[in-house]
């Protein structure tokens, strides 16, 4: 690898940061409903509490927006490397955990205030591996349908999300990235999970 891809590599890698770190949530909410979403709710600039705050419209556009912040860094970066490689998964999962990362501490807003990075990582992984993301949605969705609780939903999807990515890929760097956003996840959800444990967690 000449300096020059080394250069094009890096730069997609801090601009999927830069992308990740767009807050789309409170964005929207400002513009369209004239609050701030860090002061409504739970306090979360993600499509769940945008959608409890600001209505189903936004929160549909949050989240897509915020899925996208993990598809279109990813995409660019697998056309980039080419070939399917170690090399070329390392740089994939590199560029996939900067654009979550992103996500959760954007630089944007002095890197507090970001989301839980569920919609992120849904994006970023439609791309790397496809079957796994279909998995974790599919779970996401049985349980979200029984218990009516997100929180809930997007727990078990990420729980699952590391076994799934290694059945579908055996790749050692993908399957290592998705641990990494996993417990990333866990830990952006630890107030959720203590309110699932006492039974206080609000359902949909």
């Amino acid at each position: 690898m000449d300096i020059f891809q080394i250069i094009k590599f890096a730069g997609v890698v801090i601009g999927a940061y830069l992308l990740g770190s767009i807050p789309f949530g409170l964005i929207l909410t400002k513009k369209f409903r004239s609050v701030d979403i860090r002061a409504e709710g739970s306090g979360n600039i993600g499509a769940t509490n945008v959608r409890r705050v600001a209505g189903t419209a936004l929160g549909a556009m949050t989240l897509a927006g915020d899925f996208l912040k993990g598809v279109i860094p990813v995409y660019i970066a697998a056309v980039l490397t080419g070939d399917k490689g170690s090399c070329g998964e390392f740089y994939i999962s590199v560029t996939a955990i900067a654009a979550f990362w992103g996500h959760l501490y954007p630089v944007f807003l002095k890197f507090k205030g970001g989301g839980k990075g569920v919609a992120t990582a849904a994006g970023c992984f439609f791309v790397i591996s496809p079957l796994s993301f279909i998995a974790a949605i599919m779970l996401f969705a049985i349980v979200v349908f029984f218990y009516r609780r997100v929180s809930a939903g997007s727990l078990a999807a990420s729980a699952l999300l590391p076994f799934a990515v290694w059945v579908a890929s055996h790749s050692f760097f993908y399957t290592f990235c998705a641990v990494i956003i996993a417990v990333f996840i866990f830990f952006r959800h630890r107030e959720n999970i203590r309110r699932l444990l006492s039974g206080t967690e609000p359902e949909i």
